[in-house]
């Protein structure tokens, strides 16, 4: 059975929903970059060194990320070698293929949370201001909620002018109490606070925002390190995820604040925001082959149920949609 119709078997097994969501939200990705992959493939006759310069160019302009590029050419030119492929249109399913191996390669990191069973789960945030953090703690307070557990925020950027309020309305939004102090408070003590709260009500988890100013770097990570040191005091073994918020519309730029929160704290996730609204969806590729970072969520669209647990393959099936369906059909 060909790579494309494997693939179409193993989601169709997921909720029709969820392949709708990642197939809408890729669509301008899909759109860009599977179309100059359809067309590379018509125009040339036979695989050769100029098919995969080019093919080179378009993976670099969706921000597949050029160290990841070199390693997936590489890969391509191996296989196509040892299967003797000559038709370009078979590159297709191999490329869809090595784009999974890419993901799934180096040490296994689980998409999925980690949860702790009958005690207090405590998630941190950070990232920088602007990329949709606040959004990004609220549609996850929902998600939990949603499947009911008990939900508290705590509102840590007290610096950004309106960011407590932000949360608050959020948190009216979803149903979720926050935890805060007044603007300027120190974070660390909203953390103490957010979590002496979540025992006394024994809430299953607690969602944390934090400041996002990058203008002072040394100390927006000292500020962060205290905020750790409070949790790691008051739960032992938290937070049990530091999920950094990344906006994908920035493209390589997400991949240097990547870089800087991973050297700052122990980052263990990425939620990638507005991925619908960016051509360069490759970004996931790049985040997780040059920071060997799983993504944990991928924002989709503007509705609450929009931002999804990130899947492998629910986002190859999007980026390649269109070939999975017409060599499904034509078989």
């Amino acid at each position: 059975m060909s790579f494309f119709k494997r693939l179409k078997e193993k989601i169709t097994n997921q909720t029709d929903s969820v392949t709708q969501k990642f197939k809408d939200g890729l669509s301008k990705t899909r759109d860009s970059f599977s179309e100059r992959v359809n067309d590379l493939v018509s125009r040339y006759r036979k695989v050769d060194e100029e098919f995969f310069e080019e093919l080179e160019e378009i993976l670099i302009s969706a921000d597949v990320g050029v160290s990841t590029v070199m390693d997936l050419i590489d890969e391509l030119k191996d296989e196509v070698k040892r299967k003797n492929i000559q038709d370009p249109q078979e590159v297709q399913a191999v490329i869809s293929e090595k784009l999974i191996d890419i993901y799934e390669s180096g040490e296994e990191q689980l998409a999925d949370l980690n949860m702790q069973q009958d005690s207090l789960t405590v998630v941190l945030f950070v990232g920088v201001n602007g990329v949709g953090k606040t959004t990004t703690i609220g549609k996850i307070a929902y998600k939990f909620k949603s499947e009911g557990k008990k939900v508290l925020m705590a509102a840590g950027d007290t610096f950004r002018a309106g960011a407590i309020e932000q949360l608050e309305v959020w948190g009216e939004r979803v149903g979720v109490d926050v935890i805060k102090q007044s603007a300027g408070s120190d974070p660390a003590a909203v953390m103490y606070d957010a979590i002496q709260s979540a025992k006394a009500r024994k809430a299953d988890i607690l969602l944390c925002d934090t400041a996002g100013r990058l203008q002072n770097k040394v100390n927006l990570m000292k500020e962060l390190e205290k905020v750790k040191r409070v949790i790691e005091r008051e739960v032992p073994g938290a937070p049990h995820e530091v999920l950094l918020v990344l906006d994908a519309t920035t493209g390589q730029n997400a991949l240097s604040q990547a870089k800087i929160f991973s050297q700052a704290t122990n980052v263990t996730g990425i939620v990638l925001t507005k991925l619908d609204g960016t051509a360069k969806g490759g970004i996931v590729l790049a985040i997780r082959n040059e920071l060997n970072l799983p993504v944990k969520f991928v924002g989709l669209g503007e509705k609450m149920d929009d931002l999804q647990p990130f899947d492998t393959e629910q986002y190859i099936y999007g980026l390649f949609a269109n070939a999975v369906e017409d060599e499904v059909q034509n078989s």
